[in-house]
């Protein structure tokens, strides 16, 4: 991610922690018949071999846990002063980067699940940013209150028009307080 000229970063979004929680304990769940297998044969097995096997299945899970973690924290959407970029690691060695102007974007809508999104820990979701150009649409998945986020982006666009100073969000009126 490059950032243009006269270009600042106003806000970074990173994806909700509870689906990464949710991905670690799955990943725990498949050592888990690792485990039970080296238990019906450890009568067969010499000690040394029984410890060795038990850290090489705790060094597995931990390059496991490593790599959802990084990949958990390379996804961002970040909001400049003039655009949106949304960057998408697909694998540590392939991301997708998209990008939109904010003058370009004509529509922006988040979509949450379920009743128990009220609670922080539930409150995710998905977030599409569509554009002018049909090509260019950002959805940022597992976004954390992605109803916030709309609210800020709206806010944020409403404050870069070319009459207003970008960068900074306008305070909030006296009648919402």
């Amino acid at each position: 991610m490059q950032l243009q000229r006269g270009e600042q970063i106003v806000k970074i979004h990173h994806h909700h922690p509870f689906p990464f929680i949710v991905q670690i304990v799955k990943a725990l769940g498949a050592s888990l018949p690792l485990f039970f297998m080296l238990y019906l044969f450890s009568s067969a097995m010499r000690y040394e071999w029984i410890i060795i096997t038990i850290l090489l299945i705790m060094a597995i899970y931990t390059i496991i846990i490593v790599y959802l973690a990084l990949i958990y924290w390379l996804d961002k959407l970040v909001i400049t002063n003039k655009r949106i970029i949304h960057i998408d690691w697909k694998l540590l060695s392939q991301r997708e980067e998209g990008e939109a102007l904010l003058s370009d974007i004509q529509d922006i809508s988040s979509k949450e699940k379920g009743i128990l999104s009220a609670i922080y820990w539930f409150d995710y979701g998905e977030l599409r940013l569509e554009t002018a150009a049909s090509k260019a649409t950002i959805i940022f998945t597992e976004a954390p209150d992605p109803e916030g986020i709309k609210e800020f982006l709206t806010t944020h666009i409403d404050g870069c028009r070319p009459d207003a100073a970008c960068g900074t969000v306008p305070a909030p009126s006296p009648e919402m307080s």
